[in-house]
């Protein structure tokens, strides 16, 4: 395995917090914080962010995306939002399937792999979210629910295309509650993940593919779950919030 064959990607999940007005503080705050880090820095923000995020962020090393996208160019599907309205934008990044889509918004595996072929299609870069509940975790079948996570949302993916995508592994358990799998654990499903990408595309693109881990990274655990061999980045959420945590963790990204 060949880590440094990988660019670190730390990306935050700003979720539905912050106001345009407030996004543009952040910034200002972050992009110090994170100035000549070592790895690729995303900032995914609400929708009604992402125009000041990208005019704040031009000449830093910060990049942009959204936190989702919808898989139709356009029609009447009221309140969603394109790949090409995105990229108009400036956007370079986008999340598909969040637990949190899935769980209250009715995300399936199908929607999610639509949504990242539409994506994909417009030139963007996708972070494709998969991971297990507590209760699959319990019932020991987390490997096999990513691994078929990972296999439909890629279906009809080129493996040129695979360039442009990222797999976050969030365990659904460790999302907002604090608690957070162990490195082992990290490390055991990321490597799940990198071995279906094998199966699929062959070892070169699997090798060459960004596995993040997210679910409660923080300043305090970032040092120990980026060392692990397969986890090449974090998705972030609450820390991402904070300037001086998300710095923390771009700064043990880099090392």
């Amino acid at each position: 395995m060949k880590k440094s064959a990988r660019k670190a990607i730390i990306a935050g999940n700003w979720k539905m917090n912050k106001t345009a007005t407030e996004a543009a503080q952040l910034i200002d705050e972050l992009i110090p914080a994170v100035a000549g880090a070592d790895c690729e820095v995303v900032i995914c923000t609400p929708f009604t962010s992402l125009v000041t995020a990208v005019e704040k962020t031009k000449g830093t090393n910060i990049h942009v995306g959204a936190e989702n996208v919808h898989f139709e160019k356009s029609g009447a599907f009221t309140g969603e939002i394109s790949a090409d309205m995105l990229v108009d934008l400036g956007v370079e990044y986008v999340i598909t399937g969040h637990s949190e889509r899935r769980q209250y918004f009715a995300e399936t595996d199908e929607t999610v792999n639509k949504r990242t072929k539409a994506a994909l299609e417009a030139g963007l870069k996708v972070i494709v979210c998969v991971g297990e509940s507590l209760a699959q975790r319990e019932q020991g079948v987390t490997e096999e629910l990513v691994r078929m996570q990972t296999k439909i949302a890629l279906q009809g993916v080129t493996a040129e295309e695979m360039s442009r995508v990222i797999i976050a592994y969030e365990p659904v358990w460790a999302i907002g509650t604090g608690r957070t799998a162990t490195a082992d654990q990290a490390q055991e499903v990321c490597v799940a993940i990198r071995k279906v990408i094998g199966e699929l595309y062959g070892e070169v693109v699997a090798e060459a593919t960004t596995v993040q881990y997210g679910g409660s990274m923080n300043a305090k655990n970032a040092d120990e779950l980026l060392g692990k061999l397969d986890v090449d980045g974090g998705l972030i959420g609450g820390a991402s919030l904070k300037a001086p945590d998300f710095g923390a963790i771009v700064a043990a990204a880099s090392k």
